[in-house]
């Protein structure tokens, strides 16, 4: 029986959270920018550690909060599915602090919301847009030490445009969600060498 495990990629407007999915499953990025106005889901398949996993990965159009409630979820189209997902990538751009800060908030509502499973649920977050790294708002360091102490939370940088580190965020993902409840300490996986066949990535 293959596993089906549920990702919400969230961030603010323009950050590249379709740029990311699409590098990860097509291996093709897009320069023009194409707001995403509702929310899509991509199906993939990935072999991590000789198992295989399906993937229900959504790509959620920037939303003002984390949905509360199941209610408020059903009633906005662009959450379905967000309040259950198995895990949570986080993106931002390391050039806008703006979109930092709305990370940290929809990470504090996943906390608030989850009810106490939230220790458990995998956050990945993660800095977008490394080729301009001349032009970020803060030294990674920091902000690797504030998300992996502080929030508990994995955390890789990566270029959607260049396809840097696109695989290996997702398989740090996975690596947190399938050993869930292990420290994160434990958990950080190295990259060895991924195949893109079709649809289906070994990683």
């Amino acid at each position: 029986m293959v596993e089906t495990l549920s990702i919400a990629v969230i961030g603010a407007p323009a950050v590249g959270k379709t740029s990311i999915i699409r590098q990860f499953i097509y291996q093709d990025f897009c320069e023009a920018y194409a707001p995403t106005r509702s929310r899509l889901v991509h199906r993939p398949a990935v072999i991590l550690n000789g198992a295989m996993y399906e993937l229900k990965v959504l790509d959620v159009p920037p939303i003002s909060a984390f949905p509360s409630s199941s209610s408020q979820e059903w009633l906005d189209l662009r959450c379905r599915g967000v309040r259950n997902a198995n895990a949570y990538i986080l993106v931002y751009d390391i050039c806008c602090v703006e979109s930092f800060e709305y990370v940290k908030m929809i990470r504090q509502q996943i906390m608030d919301t989850r009810e106490g499973s939230s220790s458990e649920v995998p956050i990945l977050v993660v800095g977008n847009k490394r080729d301009l790294q001349r032009q970020r708002f803060t030294p990674r360091r920091a902000v690797s030490v504030l998300v992996k102490k502080t929030w508990k939370c994995g955390y890789v940088e990566c270029s959607a445009k260049f396809n840097w580190h696109v695989v290996l965020l997702f398989k740090e993902l996975l690596g947190i969600a399938v050993s869930r409840g292990a420290r994160q300490n434990n958990t950080s996986i190295r990259l060895q060498g991924a195949l893109q066949r079709n649809r289906c990535t070994i990683m």
